[in-house]
């Protein structure tokens, strides 16, 4: 009986391995396009006096590239923590949405498995996510939504984010600004990609479009992350009523 059970076990992982390797392979371009900017935010972090450790935890710990950036340009000596906190929060306020579009994929899973998919949450992970959720939706795939392949995209990205930053850290006073080799561009040119396997077609993406005029307004009007929260809360009332008037029509 047991040798049926340890069969039948090996049988029900390996659809779970495959779907792993499949978000391994598929989030591969990401992991190396985020290198090099792994690479800056830890050459930048060198030269603003972080040591590894800081570093270490900074990556490991918060997982949110745009705010570590964010983080590292107000970092002072003495830290003034109320000040990372401040824009720490308002660059990921994103995430807030991000994760309640994922929590209905999340909510029948055990506790411990939401909260480590939500841990390894960023925005390409996210974004590729949503993207196998409409093809699997769209080739009859079931479950629409596969932990596996997430945590495969989620979690090789996490690994090659948290070692490039401290190789970054550690070699970052011997590199000088990387800015000036345009590293800081890998970030909006993934995601810019990645909205690509999101597009439903123009007037699907009118929200998209009302999120950006707000943010790019208020990052011109408003020193600091707002234009974060203000593309955010633009793109989110946008789509509610337009989500409105279409059940409306209905």
């Amino acid at each position: 009986m047991s040798s049926v059970n340890t069969e039948a076990a090996q049988e029900a992982s390996a659809p779970a391995r495959s779907e792993l390797w499949r978000g391994v392979r598929s989030g591969l371009p990401v992991v190396l396009a985020m290198i090099p900017l792994a690479l800056a935010l830890g050459a930048q972090a060198a030269q603003k006096g972080l040591s590894l450790l800081e570093m270490g935890l900074m990556a490991g710990l918060n997982f949110a590239g745009g705010s570590e950036f964010a983080a590292v340009d107000v970092w002072t000596f003495p830290p003034n923590a109320l000040v990372i906190a401040a824009v720490t929060l308002l660059v990921n306020s994103r995430h807030i949405l991000m994760s309640a579009a994922l929590t209905p994929c999340l909510q029948h899973l055990p506790r411990r498995k939401a909260l480590a998919a939500l841990f390894v949450m960023c925005d390409e992970a996210w974004a590729m996510a949503m993207a196998d959720i409409r093809q699997r939706e769209t080739t009859g795939g079931s479950p629409r939504f596969s932990l596996q392949y997430y945590m495969g995209v989620g979690g090789s990205l996490y690994l090659i984010w948290l070692v490039f930053t401290l190789l970054g850290a550690s070699i970052g006073p011997k590199l000088g600004n990387l800015e000036t080799y345009g590293f800081d561009m890998v970030f909006p040119a993934v995601f810019l990609v990645l909205l690509r396997g999101l597009w439903k077609g123009a007037k699907a993406a009118r929200p998209w479009l009302v999120s950006l005029a707000a943010a790019v307004i208020t990052h011109l009007a408003v020193p600091g992350a707002w234009y974060v929260v203000a593309g955010a809360a633009a793109g989110l009332l946008s789509a509610c009523i337009w989500a409105g008037e279409r059940a409306g029509d209905d």
